[in-house]
C-alpha cells in the first residue's frame, strides 16, 4: 500500500469537526444540569447560554455538540436562523455585555424612532451596543427602547441615558391576578365540571363535551391569531384523530401594531390556562406546548411562577404543560414554523398537506390555538353562546380585541363589537385624533394587512369584511396614519421588515421582498414591475409572509398614487 494511500486512510479515521476544549466542555455541563439532552430542547439550552454567557461561540457549539450527539453544523444552522443569538465565530469579538434596542417598525417609526436612533448613536459610550430591532410588541408605548430585556416605554435620549444608571436588563412584573386570586374569584371551578370524555353528563353540575364544542359553534368563536378558522369546529376535528394529540398553543405575536396577548396576559393569565385546560379535556390532549415569543420577558416569568403554583396545586388532574421561549423569528407566527421551532429546529414552514391537525408537533394531531382564542373559552361557556354572538355592529357578531397605535388620543387594546368601523373605533375607544392631525389612512391588520384610505374609514372591521378591498383585518391590529404620514414610507417600512423576517426557505420571498425593498426606495416605483413581482410572491411562495408581504404596497398603488407621481 502507498504511503498516500495509508495518509489518506489515517485522516479518515480521524474524527472531525473542532477540537473540544475540555474548559468549555465543562462549562457546558454545568450549565445544563439534570437537562435532558433532547434535540427537541436545543433551543431551550442555546437561550441558556446566551443568557449566561452573552454570547454563543464556536467552542460553545463544539461542546454543546458533543454533549447533545448532534452535528456543530446542525446546531449551527439552528442558531444562526433565530435573531436573538448571538454568535461568534473563531477570531471574532463578542458583543458588549449590555445592548439597547430601539424598535424601527411603523408606529415606532411614526412616534420618532430614527431621532431616537441617532441622538443614541451620538450618546452611548463604549460598552453598549445599540440595535435597531423589529415590532417588540408594545407600539402603544411608541417609540420603544429595550434595556437588556427591560422594555422603556415613550423612549427618549433621556430617559434612557436615566434609566441606563438604575437598570439591571431585567424587566419588572405587571400587577397580574395570580392563582389564589383567581381561585377566589371562581377560577377553575368550570374546568372540574367538564368530563374527561363525552359522556351524557349526567350530573347536574357536570358539562359535557358535546356542550362545551356547541357552545364554541353556535358562538362563532374564531381564531384570533389571524386566520379565523371556527374554533368548535377545530375542536371537533381534532377529536376525530387518532390519539395521542397534542395542543400547541402561539403567543409569538410579531405582526407589527399586534399586542392583544401581551395585554391579556399581563392581567389575567390563569384565564386563559384555564381555557387551555378546557381545551385539553375536551379534545383528549395528551400535553399542553406554549409558545412564547421572547420579547416577552415579564411575561415568561409570569408564566413560570403561575405554572408552578398551579402544577403544585391543581384543582384536578392536569396535562404536563411545557413552556416554550421564542428567540426572535416572527416566521415563527406560522402554525407550522412554530412546530418546527418547538421540536428544536429552525422555523421553516412546512408544505401541506398534510395539515398539523393530522401530522403536527412531533408527527402528531395537534390543536393548534392563537391565545386570545382560548383566553374566552371560559367566558363563553358561563355566560352562553348567545351572549356572544349578539354583540357586534353592522350586522357582524362577537367582540375583537384590536391593538390600536399610531395617531390616535388613546392607543391601546379596545375591546369593541366585531364590524365596528374605523371612524367609530377612533371616535369612540380611542379619544379621537391628536390636534392638528385628521385621518388619511390606516393598516386594519398590522403590517400584512394592507392600507385602507379614509374614504374606507366606514367599512365594517371583521373577518371577510376588508377582502373586497384587497385587505384583511387578521390580528385587529390597527395603525393609524393622519395627512402628517406617508402612506408610501409606511409600505416601504413593512416591505423592510418582511425581507428581514422572510426565512429563506422559498425564493419568491427570500428573493422577492428584498428584490419590492429595492425597487419601493427608488424615486420613483417601476409599476409595472412592482405588480409582476407581486404577483409571483402571491402565487409561489410556500406561506403567508410572502405572501401577504406585497399587501401595503400594492395599497399604495391602489389608493394613495397621488404619493407616487413624480417620484415623491
Amino acid at each position: 500500500m502507498s504511503s498516500d494511500v495509508k495518509q489518506d486512510n489515517r485522516r479518515r479515521g480521524r474524527k472531525k469537526g473542532r477540537n473540544i476544549k475540555p474548559a468549555v466542555l465543562s462549562e457546558i455541563r454545568l450549565l445544563l444540569g439534570e437537562t435532558p439532552r433532547r434535540p427537541d430542547l436545543l433551543i431551550e439550552i442555546l437561550h441558556r447560554i446566551q443568557d449566561r454567557m452573552g454570547y454563543i461561540s464556536v467552542d460553545h457549539i463544539a461542546a454543546l455538540a458533543q454533549e447533545m450527539d448532534l452535528s456543530s453544523a446542525h446546531i449551527f444552522e439552528v442558531a444562526s436562523f433565530y435573531h436573538h443569538f448571538d454568535l461568534v465565530k473563531q477570531g471574532q469579538t463578542p458583543p458588549p455585555p449590555l445592548t439597547i434596542r430601539v424598535c424601527d417598525s411603523i408606529s415606532c417609526n411614526l412616534a420618532g424612532a430614527e431621532t431616537l436612533i441617532s441622538d443614541l448613536q451620538a450618546s452611548l459610550g463604549h460598552g453598549i451596543r445599540l440595535q435597531r430591532v423589529p415590532c417588540v410588541g408594545r407600539c402603544q408605548e411608541a417609540p420603544l427602547a429595550v434595556i437588556g430585556r427591560e422594555p422603556i416605554p415613550q423612549a427618549d435620549p433621556a430617559k434612557v441615558m436615566q434609566r441606563l444608571e438604575a437598570s439591571d436588563g431585567e424587566p419588572e412584573l405587571p400587577d397580574y391576578l395570580d392563582y389564589k386570586g383567581y381561585q377566589n374569584g371562581g377560577g377553575y371551578e368550570l374546568l372540574k365540571r367538564i368530563e374527561a370524555d363525552d359522556g351524557n353528563g349526567s350530573h347536574p353540575t357536570q358539562l359535557s363535551v358535546e356542550h362545551v364544542i356547541q357552545c364554541l359553534e353556535d358562538s362563532n368563536l374564531r381564531g384570533l391569531g389571524g386566520a379565523g378558522f371556527p374554533a368548535g369546529r377545530k375542536w371537533r376535528i381534532l377529536r376525530e384523530q387518532p390519539a395521542p394529540r397534542l395542543l400547541a398553543v402561539n403567543i409569538d405575536e410579531g405582526e407589527p401594531g399586534t399586542f392583544k396577548d401581551r395585554y391579556y396576559l399581563e392581567r389575567d393569565p390563569h384565564r386563559f390556562l384555564e381555557g387551555t385546560l378546557i381545551a385539553a379535556r375536551v379534545v383528549g390532549i395528551s400535553e399542553i406546548y406554549i409558545y412564547l415569543r421572547d420579547e416577552y420577558a415579564a411575561i415568561h416569568r409570569l408564566l413560570e411562577r403561575e405554572l408552578k403554583a398551579l402544577q403544585s396545586n391543581p384543582p384536578c388532574p392536569l396535562p404536563p404543560i411545557h413552556l416554550r421561549r421564542g428567540a426572535g423569528a416572527y416566521i415563527c407566527g406560522e402554525e407550522s414554523a412554530m412546530i418546527e421551532s418547538i421540536e428544536g429546529k429552525r422555523g421553516m414552514p412546512r408544505q401541506r398537506p398534510p395539515y398539523v391537525a393530522q401530522v403536527g408537533l412531533f408527527g402528531r394531531p395537534t390543536l393548534e390555538h392563537n391565545m386570545e382564542t382560548l383566553y374566552w373559552v371560559r367566558e363563553l361557556l358561563e355566560r352562553g353562546a348567545d351572549w356572544f354572538a349578539q354583540q357586534g355592529r353592522n350586522g357582524r357578531h362577537g367582540l375583537r380585541s384590536f391593538s390600536v397605535s399610531g395617531r390616535v388620543n388613546q392607543p391601546g387594546v379596545h375591546l369593541a363589537p366585531a364590524g365596528i368601523t374605523m371612524r367609530e373605533l377612533i371616535d369612540e375607544y380611542c379619544g379621537g385624533m391628536p390636534q392638528g392631525h385628521e385621518l388619511y389612512g390606516y393598516f386594519p391588520g398590522g403590517a400584512s394587512g394592507g392600507i385602507l384610505p379614509a374614504s374606507l374609514a366606514d367599512v365594517p372591521l371583521d373577518f371577510d369584511t376588508l377582502q373586497p378591498y384587497d385587505c384583511f383585518i387578521g390580528s385587529a391590529a390597527i395603525i393609524v396614519l393622519s395627512q402628517h404620514d406617508s402612506a408610501r414610507d409606511a409600505a416601504l417600512n413593512a416591505m423592510r421588515f418582511f425581507a428581514h423576517e422572510s426565512c429563506g426557505q422559498c425564493t419568491p420571498c427570500r428573493v422577492g421582498t428584498e428584490k419590492a425593498v429595492a425597487l419601493m426606495q427608488q424615486g420613483e416605483w417601476d409599476k409595472d414591475l412592482l405588480q409582476e413581482l407581486s404577483s409571483v410572491m402571491i402565487d409561489a411562495s410556500i406561506c403567508g409572509l410572502g405572501q401577504a408581504a406585497p399587501n401595503p404596497m400594492l395599497s399604495v398603488l391602489k389608493y394613495f398614487p397621488q404619493e407616487l407621481e413624480h417620484g415623491e
